[in-house]
């Protein structure tokens, strides 16, 4: 009602498990991980169609057509219309918040709960961006009242890898969700990233919620506010969700372009890889 912000509300801890317990995925999801890995690895290796130059394998004729209009002066400009198939340098950092709010407790289907298909998107999403070379980040959060907490599943710092299964297994529901706090924690992470292009992706299952009356028009206009700040520093924010409500909510937060839907939760791994490849392009 103020219209106001309130600048250092939140505190945000980074919490690891301690001697968390090995975890190995089953056989049928390391086979869908390098599956997509192998999908990553071929789009960036394809070759790309360059720009226009003065030599080259194939005539754009788009180029062609502004070049027989310059030319019209005395001369005109080298006819720079050719192109050449060219590997493609790609730029791109990602980071991905995952909302671990006790709401993940809650069963996704007849054998499974929302945190074990968090849990394995996560894993999926892994494994293909550590084939596909580019910098990545993941984190998980949930939060009580004034206080976020984030958990360091794989920092930018850090190799994915051994290190990083046990986290996985470790992940458990609680506490809430204090969306717009989870994004501010992104966007300082990310937007120091030297690439041209960042993208911040959000996981969730529902909506901004915690028991101080965040899950009213404060906590939706606060994440509302935390998305532009996002946008305002250079980063994409994009939100996937697996609530089937989220139509109602994420457009307002995130723009009608800036998010999506799983209908079916065990598709959550997979959709997660190729929504991350379609934005990277």
């Amino acid at each position: 009602r103020s219209r106001t912000l309130r600048a250092d509300r939140v505190r945000a801890q980074v919490y690891l498990p301690r001697d968390p317990a090995p975890w190995t995925p089953e056989a049928a999801l390391r086979a869908t991980a390098a599956r997509v890995r192998r999908q990553l690895e071929r789009q960036r290796d394809a070759l790309r169609w360059s720009a226009p130059g003065p030599d080259g394998e194939r005539l754009d004729l788009d180029a062609w057509v502004r070049h027989r209009g310059e030319s019209a002066a005395a001369h005109g400009p080298e006819a720079a219309v050719w192109q050449r198939r060219v590997r493609h340098q790609r730029d791109l950092a990602t980071l991905l918040m995952a909302d671990l709010s006790m709401s993940t407790d809650a069963h996704a289907n007849d054998r499974q709960r929302v945190i074990d298909v968090i849990r394995e998107a996560l894993y999926v999403f892994g494994e293909a961006l550590a084939g596909s070379g580019d910098p990545f980040a993941v984190y998980g959060f949930s939060s009580l009242r004034r206080q976020l907490r984030l958990h360091a599943l794989k920092p930018f710092n850090q190799r994915w890898g051994p290190t990083v299964l046990p986290r996985l297994g470790a992940l458990k529901p609680g506490y809430y969700t204090r969306m717009g706090a989870a994004l501010r924690a992104s966007t300082r992470r990310l937007q120091v990233r030297p690439e041209r292009k960042r993208l911040l992706l959000l996981l969730t299952d529902g909506k901004p919620h915690d028991v101080d009356g965040y899950d009213s028009a404060w906590g939706l206009e606060d994440t509302r506010q935390a998305v532009l700040e996002a946008r305002r520093a250079g980063l994409l924010p994009f939100a996937l969700s697996i609530d089937a409500e989220a139509g109602e909510t994420l457009p307002r937060l995130f723009g009608d372009a800036g998010w999506a839907a799983v209908r079916r939760p065990e598709e959550l791994a997979t959709r997660l890889a190729t929504l991350h490849a379609r934005l990277a392009r």
